[in-house]
């Protein structure tokens, strides 16, 4: 790809002679546009950083884990190859290795996940490294949405503050009766909690149990938390408890 190189310049009359009793001031101004027999190297920004072969532990410090990234899938349920920019990026995978834990005021607080536990982490957090032939995720455990036990979402055990819950269907008619198309349909932000975690912890290390509990129906705000599709074809969504806003009756 060529370039072009901006050259000016500028001459100002200001002190030449004058003709016929008449002072001028002129300025003549010349600009001129050169290629460039030339080409950049198109900039190549890496994701992830790589860890040296010779490195072979990677010991996560504090109230960090290391995850192994779950591979993306490579094809549609029904069998459909996708290219790479169809593919969607995993935020799950395989804890490999844990931190020492981190103080509570007096109080030691040790990792409650354990290596070999599958784990779902919010979208953009942590700092991915290419470690041992494989991606993986330095994050911290706060940061680690909930346990998976099986492969349905609706069986996540949620982390500290966070809460599952199952979302309510869009309505599928205005108050008029008038059928919605798809693209009509108001997103809900209402849902039934399916599963909540222990609570955060007090600055002596003790858990606050949380203000509402599995089978309550709640209104949460719109933009929050993080969405999946459970194997059934309904939708759930983790949040923190704090995004609750109602326990509707």
């Amino acid at each position: 790809m060529a370039t072009i190189q901006l050259a000016a310049s500028s001459i100002s009359c200001n002190g030449f002679a004058s003709f016929e009793g008449l002072r001028s001031t002129c300025i003549v101004k010349t600009v001129s546009f050169a290629p460039l027999n030339r080409s950049f190297r198109p900039l190549v920004v890496k994701a992830a950083t790589t860890v040296a072969p010779k490195y072979t532990t990677l010991k996560p410090l504090g109230d960090r884990v290391l995850v192994k990234i779950k591979t993306a899938e490579e094809k549609t349920v029904g069998g459909i190859l996708l290219p790479v920019t169809a593919q969607s990026k995993p935020n799950g995978g395989e804890v490999v290795a844990v931190g020492e834990g981190h103080s509570a005021g007096k109080t030691k607080v040790d990792i409650s996940v354990k290596t070999g536990a599958q784990v779902i982490y919010s979208k953009y957090a942590g700092t991915e490294v290419e470690f041992d032939g494989s991606k993986h995720l330095i994050l911290k455990e706060d940061d680690i949405v909930g346990i998976l036990e099986t492969d349905d979402v609706k069986d996540l055990q949620p982390l500290n503050d966070r809460v599952l819950i199952k979302v309510a269907e869009a309505e599928e008619k205005t108050s008029g009766g008038l059928l919605l198309t798809e693209a009509a349909k108001e997103k809900p932000s209402i849902g039934t909690i399916i599963a909540v975690g222990p609570g955060p912890l007090d600055e002596e290390g003790n858990r606050k149990p949380l203000s509402v509990s599995p089978g309550n129906t709640v209104l949460y705000s719109k933009y929050a938390g993080s969405e999946f599709k459970g194997a059934d074809g309904s939708d759930y969504i983790t949040l923190r408890v704090s995004d609750v806003m109602a326990v509707l009756s």
